[in-house]
């Protein structure tokens, strides 16, 4: 009987016999694969840099490799997309998966990536035609059924879109009026993957969203329940109020608790001039970077109302984090920001106010990035006058001392007081004040002097870059526009020399004096404008 030997094959060539078989069963489909590019866009600050996400497969053990410096959200997109692919019909490419967000040297945050790496992927594999992505941004959040979530920054985007050249814009449906208010570029709005797929393989046409900017305009603030016409007494802090409305001045008031400070301050928004185009889409676009716009909303068109709480943080106020966001100075760009019991914020906090005031511009620097935010803002600050709010009101005797008065004051600097123009006193409304029943002037009223008084210095300053109003005119602008008299001139001085005013002290009366000149239709300063200027610093007198 014979013995039939088996030999066993080396397992050198049993290893390269099996990569041959795999080399041939995957030819077919590593052919399929090629290059593909998509657009999307990362926002920096208030602006946005337009990114090259291209996408490549090579034969190999099955890998994906994500680079160009993405964050913690891009990284973990692998496991969302390969789950709407898969359920949205798709196949998922196979092989060594490449995906490139160029420039490699900015650093990208965000889920909205999450879109544009899904059709990369689809359109390298042939899935998806090709043909429009050349001109089309595309940007979304992907669930794991394929439908779209709303992201941040999508005003931003759609306007690098347009400054490149790109014609076409698609965002999550509730982004979509957000990005239409952007002129001459095409946006269309989906809920889901499979309709972006359908739009791109030209299965099913859509028409671009449009939004009537000037019907947005048209809604503005006649029914807002803040209204003067609530606030009995106080003749005089309403006075200051439409002083600095008037002015853009920032502005503090003193007075014991129950004064009404707070209830006046909230009501400041309801006498400020309107929105321009400019400053709406200026403030959404911020308000769009922190996710603060409502689902479906497009466009900001009343004059923001920031009202953080004295707990709040240096980074906080002004911005911070390691991807930096904006804080409440940004997001009160162009509106108001108020600083309710003012002594009780961190002096640190405080003291980080004084540029950004200045300058109206926040800078925030970073080991990889420095990035801007704008804050052309009207600070509004309230506080008592004692640690127990009863300095030197005359029907309530005082129980603090003239030692924890002045460490009570010590805690806001003397320089961030500089860069206040208006300090108002504010006293305890009576009884009969309080009771009478004829109705007090109302916000209607004063907003249109407001306006009037705004229109003189945009006529002013339409030459002026950067300047919209008195309260930003820089010192050399000060002295070639608020010229005053020789009788204005001896007023000044006198004041001056008593209350021993700072130099910026000297310029921010001359600034709310010309302020009260524009809201008097007068061409030159008066002495009587000066006077009221000079009565609007309380806070430089000897008894504070």
């Amino acid at each position: 009987m014979g013995l039939i030997c088996l030999k066993r094959p080396h397992p050198v060539r049993r290893s390269v016999r099996m990569c041959l078989l795999v080399s041939l069963i995957t030819k077919k489909k590593e052919e399929r694969y090629m290059l593909a590019h998509t657009y999307c866009a990362s926002t920096f600050g208030v602006d946005a840099h337009l990114i090259d996400v291209e996408t490549n497969a090579v034969n190999g053990i099955p890998q994906y490799y994500l680079v160009g410096l993405p964050d913690r959200a891009i990284s973990e997109s692998r496991d969302r997309i390969e789950a709407a692919v898969r359920n949205c019909g798709f196949e998922m490419p196979r092989g060594r998966i490449t995906v490139n967000l160029a420039p490699a040297s900015l650093p990208k945050e965000g889920s909205l990536f999450d879109l544009p790496i899904a059709v990369g992927l689809l359109a390298m594999s042939r899935q998806v035609r090709t043909d429009k992505l050349p001109e089309t941004l595309i940007l979304g959040e992907l669930a794991l059924d394929g439908s779209l979530r709303p992201v941040n920054g999508v005003l931003p985007v759609a306007v690098e879109a347009r400054d490149k050249g790109i014609k076409q814009v698609v965002v999550p449906e509730k982004n979509a009026r957000e990005a239409a208010v952007v002129d001459g570029v095409d946006v269309y709005g989906f809920s889901h993957m499979t309709a972006v797929t359908d739009w791109l393989n030209g299965i099913k046409e859509i028409s671009p969203v449009r939004v009537d900017i000037k019907k947005l305009f048209q809604r503005d603030r006649k029914n807002s329940v803040m209204d003067y016409r609530d606030v009995r007494g106080q003749e005089n802090v309403k006075r200051a109020m439409e002083v600095a409305a008037a002015g853009g001045h920032n502005i503090i008031m003193i007075g014991p608790p129950g004064s009404g400070k707070t209830m006046i301050a909230r009501r400041l928004a309801s006498i400020l001039p309107p929105f321009t185009l400019e400053e709406a889409l200026e403030t959404t676009r911020i308000h769009s970077v922190a996710g603060l716009l409502n689902n479906g909303s497009s466009l900001i068109i009343q004059r923001p109302f920031r009202s953080p709480h004295h707990t709040i943080s240096d980074a906080a106020l002004v911005g911070g984090g390691s991807f930096p966001r904006p804080g409440e100075i940004s997001l009160a760009h162009n509106g108001v920001l108020f600083l309710d019991e003012l002594p009780e914020f961190r002096k640190s906090a405080l003291e980080v106010l004084r540029q950004p005031l200045e300058d109206g511009l926040v800078t925030i620097s970073r080991s990889r990035i420095s990035v801007n935010y704008p804050s052309r803002i009207m600070l509004v600050a309230s506080m008592n006058p004692s640690p127990s709010g009863d300095w030197f009101d005359p029907d309530d005797p005082g129980v603090s001392t003239p030692e924890e008065v002045q460490r009570y004051m010590g805690k806001v600097s003397g320089p961030l007081m500089d860069r206040i123009d208006l300090h108002v006193e504010v006293r305890k409304v009576s009884y009969d004040e309080l009771s009478v029943n004829s109705a007090a002037e109302g916000s209607d009223a004063i907003r249109e002097r407001v306006i009037n008084a705004r229109e003189r210095q945009k006529r002013r300053f339409e030459k002026a870059a950067g300047v919209f109003n008195n309260a930003q005119m820089s010192t050399r602008m000060v002295r070639m526009i608020c010229v005053i008299d020789s009788q204005g001139s001896s007023l000044l001085k006198q004041a001056l020399t008593k209350l021993g005013l700072s130099a910026r002290a000297y310029d921010r009366i001359l600034k709310v004096s010309r302020t009260i000149a524009d809201m008097d239709n007068a061409k030159h300063i008066k002495a009587h404008h000066l006077a009221e200027a000079v009565q609007y610093r309380s806070l430089d007198r000897d008894q504070w």
